[in-house]
């Protein structure tokens, strides 16, 4: 059976594991206080004095067709998932499926101020030497500009912005119109996504295939930050680095995305994602 086909839910436990035994460099781990160092919550004693590193505009996007075919790198849900694993499932909600991710729909009423950013994401088929993979769906989340997520944080569990699924296109992309998250006390201004083999699987958070978080790089950071709203992210971006985020630090050269545009007319962050 194709790896595409084959149905699995790893849940929250196995992400969080995951995160430790990525391309078979670390060990496992175990630790019932993992989820706090490793996931999307803001950990205390996690920051790092050293400067930020990283490319604006220049991010690189590897996994292209005649590129070298490798997998987008495995890495943790976190624990703001919202897909089943850990708690609410958003996936099975009507509405989930949109491209405009900053408002929430249904019952909630918010929206998540910002920055503008679209992130557009092209799903390779590693089985067919990347070519491109119409009809898979990705689930994408991510922390508003205060670096709070929708479903959990608190004021915010009937919320649901900044979450969305789409189905890619003929050519593998799909896009979807947010704002430019912010960055909480250690970790590095990230974007997390899932991928499922079609929408049909996806909106019933059953079978992902891949679960990764795009790096955003550091100058668009700074730029980004010097908008209104983003105060507390100048200091939180300046105590981290790629090389020292728990997620990134093993590496992150398939992650980090190519950036276009500026903090005022927003951003355009372009990603190939290999599965």
């Amino acid at each position: 059976m194709d790896h595409h086909d084959d149905p699995y839910d790893r849940g929250l436990a196995f992400d969080l594991a995951t995160l430790l035994r990525r391309r078979h460099v670390l060990g496992l781990i175990a630790g019932a206080g993992l989820a706090s160092l490793v996931g999307c919550a803001p950990g205390p004693g996690m920051a790092d004095s050293r400067p930020t590193t990283g490319t604006a505009t220049t991010g690189t996007a590897t996994g292209s067709p005649g590129a070298t075919c490798g997998e987008i790198p495995a890495e943790t849900a976190g624990p703001f998932p919202g897909d089943g694993s850990n708690g609410p499932n958003i996936l099975t909600r009507s509405g989930i499926v949109r491209g405009d991710i900053r408002s929430s729909f249904g019952t909630g009423s918010g929206a998540a101020q910002g920055v503008p950013l679209t992130i557009e994401l092209t799903v390779v088929d590693t089985a067919k030497g990347c070519a491109a993979y119409p009809g898979a769906a990705v689930y994408i989340w991510q922390c508003d500009r205060e670096g709070r997520y929708s479903m959990y944080a608190e004021g915010l569990a009937n919320e649901n912005y900044l979450r969305g699924v789409q189905a890619a296109d003929g050519t593998g992309v799909v896009r979807f119109t947010s704002v430019f998250p912010g960055a909480y006390p250690g970790r590095w201004p990230h974007v997390h996504f899932e991928v499922y083999p079609s929408l049909a699987r996806a909106t019933p958070a059953g079978g992902k295939i891949a679960t990764s978080q795009l790096a955003l790089p550091a100058d668009a950071c700074r730029a980004a930050y010097a908008a209104d709203g983003y105060a507390a992210s100048v200091g939180n971006l300046a105590r981290t680095s790629l090389q020292t985020d728990m997620v990134f630090r093993d590496g992150y050269s398939q992650q980090l995305p190519t950036v276009s545009g500026d903090a005022r007319s927003g951003y355009v962050a372009r990603l190939t994602v290999p599965v």
